[in-house]
């Protein structure tokens, strides 16, 4: 998915996320950073559960799908290494999210 694709599933579940539990995301950091997307997804996976809302879980599962590489697989340091014997590439730059939620 593109990048307009991915920021609207992101806006979708802010607002499933507003209304049925009343946790407040940001939609864009939500779409442009793989760490707080995938704490997101967790949430609304643990919420779906515990809720029985399965709407928030298909939410969350698309906006898992929405991401070009996998939310789910952490990229641990020497797993590029292991896996063709060749270092992976630095990350580049962006804005890291700070803080946990709440």
């Amino acid at each position: 998915m593109n990048t307009s694709d991915t920021l609207a599933v992101a806006a979708h579940l802010h607002v499933l996320l507003r209304r049925k539990t009343g946790r407040v995301t940001d939609t864009e950091w939500m779409a442009c950073n793989a760490e707080y997307a995938r704490a997101i997804v967790r949430f609304a996976c643990e919420q779906a559960q515990e809720r029985d809302l399965p709407e928030l879980a298909e939410w969350a599962q698309r906006l898992e799908r929405a991401w070009p590489q996998p939310l789910g697989a952490a990229s641990a340091p020497g797993a590029a290494r292991a896996s063709t014997g060749h270092a992976a590439p630095a990350p580049p730059d962006l804005p890291r999210y700070v803080g946990g939620i709440r």
